[in-house]
């Protein structure tokens, strides 16, 4: 692909790559950064992008491991850089009223990491499920599972919402 097309596409894909490094960071500044380590890492290695697989994918899978290794270096240095609580939204307001947003961002936000990416990538993002299964690097019915446990999850968790005062 030239790389003229490969910018282009890429271009396309940055509100969808923030909004998916906003489900895995939790920190809108933290997903600024993952993705632009991910645009930068796709540009340095546009070779390795198969003539026969999409960008689409290609990029989510850059912005998942670009998020794996730094969790990892976190780890590694026992510190988080910004504490959950002064993460923003991810919900979009229009879609409903703000309280059902701030319902929904908490109860991804309390989903298990593999639950929220899955359902992160197909049911936000809207990516088939064997994009997103290639993304995550695992089998569809693992990555059905995941969708099932985590949507399952989220209607207990709003249906407790609905019910407090």
């Amino acid at each position: 692909m030239p790389p003229d097309d490969l910018i282009g596409e890429i271009a396309v894909l940055l509100p969808r790559l923030r909004r998916f490094a906003r489900a895995l960071t939790r920190d809108p500044h933290d997903a600024d950064d993952l993705v632009q380590v991910a645009v930068e890492r796709a540009l340095a290695r546009a070779n390795q992008l198969l003539a026969d697989a999409g960008v689409t994918g290609w990029m989510y899978a850059i912005v998942r491991n670009a998020w794996i290794d730094e969790r990892r270096a976190r780890a590694r240095r026992a510190r988080v850089l910004v504490p959950e609580e002064l993460g923003e939204h991810v919900a979009d307001p229009r879609q409903g009223s703000a309280a059902d947003a701030l319902a929904i961002e908490d109860a991804m936000q309390r989903l298990p990491q593999e639950q929220r990416e899955a359902v992160a990538l197909v049911l936000i993002e809207g990516l088939s499920y064997k994009e997103a299964a290639h993304v995550l690097d695992v089998p569809i019915g693992t990555l059905t599972s995941r969708i099932a446990r985590g949507r399952s999850a989220l209607q207990e968790m709003l249906g407790e919402d609905s019910r407090t005062p």
